[in-house]
């Protein structure tokens, strides 16, 4: 039986490329971070304000061409 120190080893934890590119362009388009979580059809954006929310929402076509995806993206006010 595997310890949980060799399973966790095993495990692969870095960010998915998706995650990595939202939060990029939010830091560097808003100077602003959000978390960010990928489903296989959906990307879901949280974010601290509505008004960044919305802000986001509006550059949702730049958004989703610099991160290169066709998943529907959701945004969530609050952490």
């Amino acid at each position: 039986m595997d310890s949980i120190n060799d399973i966790l080893l095993k495990k692969d934890l870095d960010e998915p490329a998706e995650v990595a590119a939202v939060k990029r362009y939010v830091e560097l388009k808003f100077k602003s971070t959000v978390g960010v979580i990928v489903h296989p059809d959906r990307i879901i954006i949280l974010t601290p304000s509505a008004a960044l929310a919305n802000t986001i929402r509006l550059n949702t076509v730049d958004l989703q061409k610099t991160v290169n995806t066709d998943k529907k993206l959701v945004f969530r006010i609050g952490r």
